[in-house]
């Protein structure tokens, strides 16, 4: 029987409640489930994000694989539909789901080399944009999450939110970004959109330099995926010219992509406000206030 690392177990408990206490339970058991009923040999120690358990297995003919366990959620149920919509173009490539449980059989790809291990911000970056140019070329298939019912959602929440914010200044930043999404949200999109691509969801590989993993899918518009890949490594002084390249390489409006990158930073903003923050800050905040020019 494995052991659930300690850290999954307090991540798990501490955002997902009595859901994620009972996930964690039965993690050792529904672990040996998949390796027996799908013929798979462990061949390494187990590894860990924040929301799942992956364990480095060979298949019964021989295939490397990684059996990933995971809490079902509605980010989380939409993983295996894109992956196999993508088929491995610019992805992970998906070799067996279990939809009752959200387990995914994944190919093996290389856990040692992150695209974080790679230096700069110039060669990521233009990683980053690459690779969300091909998975967000076409449609999403039915039934994933839509952007536009989200920007609904956050709308809103936006008074409530206000009512809690103590400054401002950030009241003020909170509005600009809902008048960015208002803008825009009648036209929200329709292609598939990872949602969560940033440098350590980059990993090595054989057949392609870098394939994405983990995506949180939804159906929407190539603007709001940019935000991950605006973080990481951040400086101000450089938010100009990554903007300008993932826009280029994207293909996408600038305009657009500026008012969804700052519904991004308000769907974020809203989540720290329900967790009791009364104040914005941080590094999604510095851009916000970058795209606004203040």
């Amino acid at each position: 029987m494995i052991e659930v690392p300690a850290a999954l177990a307090r991540t798990q408990i501490e955002c997902n409640g009595d859901a994620g206490r009972e996930f964690v339970a039965e993690l050792p058991a529904r672990t040996e489930r998949f390796l027996a009923e799908w013929g798979l040999r462990p061949t390494g120690p187990v590894m860990h994000g924040m929301a799942a358990l992956v364990v480095p297995v060979t298949a019964g003919d021989g295939t490397p694989a990684a059996l990933k366990l995971q809490l079902l959620d509605e980010e989380s149920a939409g993983e295996a539909v894109a992956l196999r919509t993508w088929d491995g173009a610019g992805a992970v490539r998906l070799l067996r789901d279990d939809p009752a449980t959200g387990t995914l059989l994944l190919e093996r790809l290389d856990e040692r080399r992150q695209l974080s291990s790679v230096p700069g911000t110039r060669e990521p970056t233009r990683v980053l944009a690459e690779l969300l140019a091909r998975l967000t070329a076409g449609p999403a298939p039915e039934g994933l999450r839509r952007l536009g019912d989200i920007a609904a959602d956050m709308l809103a929440a936006v008074p409530e939110a206000l009512a809690a914010l103590a400054g401002e200044d950030d009241r003020r930043l909170l509005r600009e970004c809902a008048a960015a999404v208002r803008e825009v949200a009648g036209e929200p999109g329709d292609r598939l959109l990872h949602w969560d691509l940033h440098l350590e969801n980059v990993l090595a590989a054989d057949r392609e330099p870098w394939l994405a993993i983990d995506p949180r899918p939804l159906a929407g518009d190539p603007g709001f995926e940019l935000l991950p890949g605006l973080c990481d490594r951040f400086e101000p002084a450089g938010l100009r010219w990554r903007f300008d390249l993932m826009t280029e390489v994207l293909g996408l409006d600038r305009d657009r992509a500026r008012a969804w990158t700052l519904g991004r930073v308000l769907q974020d903003s809203l989540w720290d406000v329900e967790d009791g923050a009364h104040a914005l800050e941080g590094v999604r905040v510095a851009i916000a206030r970058g795209l606004l020019g203040r």
